[in-house]
């Protein structure tokens, strides 16, 4: 009974926070506020289940299904709020806007202070939309001087990378700079600041500091750029974005990878598309000893012709490679437009090599080995 007549009394007594007493009890906050947004929020997750079920059984297109998910978890959140909103109205009452004001009031109040520098919760908070904000205008910025101005000047695609690179970071840090002046933080306070906290955690950022430092010089030098196919901790693929701190790429199997920018600058990377996105495709084939030589040699230099993925004015040519133990070895060597058709181009002419082969009479011989046995 004691243990009841407590609870009880807890449920039903006034909540009181740092000497402030709320004019709602405890039993009142869980009924009419926490449990309501409860039951919503299941309900809101049940909705986009079924929804997302009902997508993937309709013969919408992908693209068309993601927006109406994406629009209706966006419409959902908003009538989420809004219920929230009217709950606690309905809970505080005509004194809402007082502990609206209290709680401001709160997030307000500076837990450090250097000068004229106050840093509370408010500020911190603010910081978040200065940099999405420096982000957005950044690369706005990027966008209107590549159309306007680097596509109009006769230089190559890899010095307008590092010219639009350079452009975006550069109003990137003026922007930020300007909206946290505007947000009330004194830049020259927080240098000394960010200077005695360097001492301390500089041993703990080395590896971001490296990375930092190798991205700027990897838009500097520009080893790699956006669109790039290339080979990274054996990972081949093409190079999406490339980042102060890391590079992602997307690999043949449409994985993204992140790679630190300071693995790209100290180990090697095989950059397909460096200065030439041609590339030359070589077809391995073993002959037998008993097929007619240059007639393998003419077919493949047709099949090298023929290819849709090679360069016509540039001639393919076959080689004999080797004399191995089941057979001889040609290969074949093609020029390709494009380095991203690579697999393509081996792919297509390794099957009519299979075709054509055999349409001539000419055999790939099994690996095999004859024993010689004396007596």
């Amino acid at each position: 009974m004691e243990m009841l007549d407590t609870l009880r009394k807890i449920l039903l007594s006034p909540i009181i926070i740092g000497g402030e007493e709320f004019p709602f009890t405890l039993s009142a906050l869980l009924f009419r506020v926490l449990l309501p947004l409860l039951l919503c929020f299941v309900l809101y997750r049940i909705i986009l289940k079924l929804l997302l079920r009902l997508l993937r059984s309709s013969k919408i297109k992908h693209e068309i299904q993601t927006k109406i998910h994406m629009w209706v978890r966006r419409i959902l959140r908003l009538l989420y709020a809004v219920l929230f909103i009217s709950l606690a109205g309905r809970l505080l009452g005509a004194e809402i806007f007082y502990y609206v004001g209290l709680f401001f009031s709160f997030l307000s109040q500076p837990f450090f202070e250097s000068g004229s520098t106050r840093i509370s919760i408010v500020t911190l908070i603010l910081i978040i939309p200065v940099f999405y904000v420096a982000s957005w205008v950044a690369r706005v910025t990027r966008g209107f001087v590549n159309r306007s101005v680097l596509e109009k000047i006769a230089i190559d695609e890899a010095k307008k990378f590092s010219i639009s690179n350079l452009i975006r970071y550069g109003v990137m840090v003026i922007v930020v700079l300007i909206g946290l002046s505007l947000i009330g933080l004194n830049l020259s306070s927080l240098a000394v600041i960010f200077g005695v906290l360097g001492i301390g955690v500089g041993f703990g950022l080395q590896s971001m500091v490296s990375n930092f430092f190798a991205g700027i010089v990897i838009i500097l030098t520009r080893p790699i750029k956006e669109g790039d196919r290339v080979l990274v901790a054996n990972f081949e693929g093409t190079v999406d974005r490339i980042r102060l701190l890391s590079t992602v790429i997307n690999t043949l199997t449409n994985e993204s990878i992140i790679v630190p920018n300071s693995q790209i600058i100290g180990d090697k990377v095989y950059n397909y598309s460096y200065e030439d996105r041609r590339i030359i495709i070589v077809n391995i084939v073993q002959i037998s000893y008993a097929s007619d030589l240059e007639k393998a040699l003419e077919v493949l230099v047709q099949i090298g012709r023929d290819n849709p993925f090679g360069i016509k004015n540039m001639k393919p040519y076959a080689r004999v490679w080797s004399f191995a133990d089941s057979g001889i070895e040609l290969r074949l060597f093609t020029w390709v437009h494009e380095v991203i058709d690579k697999y393509e181009g081996l792919s297509w002419a390794n099957l009519q090599i299979w075709r054509r082969f055999r349409e001539q009479g000419i055999e790939i011989p099994f690996p095999q080995l004859d024993l010689h046995i004396k007596g």
